[in-house]
């Protein structure tokens, strides 16, 4: 098994690395603190084709490998975890989405826009009353003559404000449970469709998340991505890929936090000599490098089993749950090794610190994870 990068792959990561330390790194609390969204970013972002990474180039995406968008993902993450949010989401969720199940028609509408930066995508699971739990999902779509009208709300909507267009899962036939659950493709701006409150979070706050809103909201028929009553089935095998997405995530975050760790350790004296010196010190930053590359190693085989064309559901779901809870200890640990100036702004520490935790929650919790696990283990 060969875990060396070829020589383009080490070329997009040096490229991502750079374009995030130079047009990044300047704003990112500048942007934490205002809770906006960079849409300046967003055509830069296009130009570097990470908007459309696996996208084929057919619909002007760039046609990366799986491996190659964890890639980027991690060096994003690496500086700003809230900008890398809102790439992951607009790629490997409402792009990935529309890229796996939609028509011909919905893909030569939507992904190229998607792709070039012209709009952000959205995706609709998420609900109050119905997160991991689909069967408590209450927005419906109704057939009504020529369409279909959709009723209800959606939250925690990445793009929620900012997005172009948004794929959202809706009820078509209750009877039916999960089987009954149809997704549709809405552009933002159709009547009856319409952003509602703005999230105040702890973290991630440069990313925008609102909530979505539908009152009569009439689509036409060809709106339905896939059949009708899979789009809660497609969703999970979305959502599989995602997973890893989220878990590169993780992984740039930690390893931003372990990199702050370290040249604060380096440069912090006490006692007179650097914190680096003490064996404390030492034992941390050795633990937190093995377990961040163990993370990022987990995430780069299921990334690389995507590419080979297999299921990678418990893979993706153990490199999401591991990553993710090493990057809760890398920020963690990176805190305590700042000491007080781990809780002040004017250092990185507690800004990883608040964003890492949506890590263990968005996309399924570390608990669901582990019910994807064990079930793939005993199934």
């Amino acid at each position: 098994m060969d875990f060396r990068l070829s020589d383009e792959q080490i070329v997009l990561r040096n490229a991502v690395r750079d374009f995030a330390e130079r047009e990044i790194k300047p704003h990112v609390m500048t942007w934490d603190e205002a809770q906006a969204f960079p849409t300046a970013l967003v055509g830069q972002m296009a130009e570097l084709g990470l908007l459309g990474i696996q996208l084929p180039e057919s619909y002007g995406g760039s046609a990366m490998s799986a491996v190659d968008y964890c890639l980027a993902i991690e060096e994003l993450a690496r500086v700003c975890p809230a900008v890398a949010l809102s790439v992951a989401a607009h790629n490997g969720l409402c792009s990935a989405h529309l890229a796996m199940f939609g028509t011909d028609a919905q893909k030569t509408r939507f992904l190229p826009p998607l792709a070039h930066g012209e709009m952000l995508g959205a995706w609709g699971l998420t609900e109050p009353s119905a997160g991991s739990d689909a069967a408590g999902t209450r927005t419906v779509a109704v057939r009504d003559g020529d369409g279909w009208v959709i009723n209800g709300g959606k939250t925690f909507i990445t793009h929620g404000k900012v997005g172009g267009v948004m794929v959202v899962m809706a009820v078509t036939d209750r009877a039916k449970g999960n089987r009954g659950i149809s997704a549709f493709v809405v552009p933002h701006g159709t009547p009856g469709m319409q952003p509602g409150k703005k999230e105040n979070k702890l973290g991630m706050r440069a990313s925008d998340t609102s909530e979505v809103i539908f009152t009569d909201c009439r689509v036409p028929l060809d709106a339905l991505v896939g059949d009708e009553g899979q789009g809660f089935v497609n969703a999970l095998q979305v959502l599989d890929a995602g997973r890893t997405g989220i878990a590169a995530l993780a992984v740039g975050l930690a390893q931003g936090a372990f990199d702050a760790a370290v040249a604060y350790a380096k440069g912090r004296r006490q006692f007179g000599q650097p914190i680096a010196n003490f064996q404390a010190t030492q034992f941390k930053i050795a633990d937190l490098a093995t377990r961040i590359d163990a993370a990022r190693l987990l995430t780069l085989r299921a990334a690389h089993m995507k590419d080979r064309g297999l299921r990678t559901t418990r893979e993706s779901a153990e490199a999401k749950l591991f990553a993710s809870e090493v990057a809760v200890k890398a920020a963690d640990e990176c805190v305590q090794i700042h000491g007080g100036y781990g809780f002040v702004k004017d250092y990185p520490a507690e800004k990883f610190f608040r964003d890492v935790k949506l890590l263990t929650i968005g996309e399924g919790t570390s608990e669901i994870q582990r019910m994807v696990i064990a079930r793939q283990l005993l199934a």
